[in-house]
């Protein structure tokens, strides 16, 4: 089965109607995010991705630091044109490749970003190139500018942003045509509809990448118990996963589980499938092949509107499943 390809915004990108996010692939400084790495097993999802239509890849340089890029640039060596890549910078890394842990958006950062990411992605051009969080000490009309240079100069098709306001998208905008803007959404989180952000993007011909598309693993059905999450998981300190909250999540999951078992498709399948009937792009984050397949088969459920609403009246918008980050974390969301 072919998979719909979609455009994402107004100004060109055509992308199949899912995506992959890479993050999980490699770890973290502090260890991994979603338990222990695999790169054979990485390299092969990626390359089963590609033979199924999955040619959209999503990474960031502060994944590993600069890990994440360099793993990529092993597994689409010799096809770099086959995939369309999106990575991200912002997350200022330092000369040892060290993260400060601060967000850095002045133009000559921008550009030392590039061409770093370039290097290690191994390639002369990244087509979808995001701004990963804002830097709210530089207005984004500089952090803009240089980015469309970039443009200019070849070395980016399209640029984007993550996780801002209405306001920061039009401010963004008006300098240069965003193509898209990636913000974390899922039926477990749908803040920037609460917000108007999703009436904003469609106003102005923005695309938008819908990324932990499965609650960051909450709506796959796996994880029924805080051990179900190897000891050195991110998500172990997060709202999301504890205590009363942990369980009253689980409960919603079960009501989307029994709706997906009639329709003989997973839960994660069903989630997906929620978001790309709203013409968004999800990039759910796999690093084995087994779910890459389950995911990309997400693309060919067709939803009712009747069964859309289904699904939001057992998630109504608003619904409290708990923040997604930590404090710190929820203090750069723009």
């Amino acid at each position: 089965m072919e998979i719909k390809q979609i455009a994402l915004g107004n100004q060109g990108l055509v992308v199949p109607q899912i995506g992959l996010g890479c993050m999980g692939m490699t770890g973290f400084e502090e260890g991994n995010m979603y338990g222990p790495a695999d790169e054979k097993e990485a390299i092969a999802t990626i390359h089963r991705s590609l033979e199924l239509g999955g040619k959209f890849l999503d990474t960031a340089d502060l994944y590993g630091p600069l890990k994440n890029e360099q793993l990529i640039a092993k597994a689409i060596s010799g096809k770099r044109n086959d995939y369309i890549l999106a990575t991200k910078f912002g997350w200022e890394i330092d000369d040892n490749n060290k993260v400060t842990w601060t967000i850095n958006g002045k133009k000559d950062y921008v550009k030392k970003s590039l061409e770093r990411s370039l290097k290690n992605l191994n390639t002369d051009y990244i087509d979808l190139y995001y701004l990963h969080r804002l830097d709210k000490s530089t207005p984004i009309e500089e952090t803009v500018e240089a980015m469309a240079k970039l443009v200019k100069e070849g070395k980016v098709g399209y640029i984007g942003l993550s996780e801002v306001s209405s306001e920061t998208v039009r401010r963004a905008n008006a300098v240069h045509p965003i193509t898209a803007v990636q913000s974390e959404y899922s039926l477990f989180e749908r803040t920037v509809e609460e917000r108007g952000v999703l009436a904003t993007l469609k106003d102005l011909g923005v695309g938008f990448v819908a990324y932990s598309p499965l609650g960051r693993g909450f709506l796959s059905g796996q994880i029924n118990s805080i051990d179900d999450l190897p000891e050195n998981d991110f998500r172990r300190a997060i709202p999301r996963f504890q205590g009363a909250q942990f369980k009253k999540n689980i409960e919603l999951v079960r009501a989307i589980e029994a709706m997906a078992d009639l329709k003989q498709v997973t839960s994660s399948q069903l989630a997906l499938a929620w978001i790309m009937a709203k013409g968004i792009l999800p990039i759910p984050g796999t690093k084995r092949r087994k779910y890459v397949e389950q995911n990309i088969a997400a693309t060919s459920i067709e939803l009712s509107l009747e069964d859309l609403s289904q699904l939001e009246s057992i998630v109504p918008i608003g619904t409290d499943t708990g923040a997604a980050y930590d404090e710190f974390s929820m203090g750069l969301i723009d």
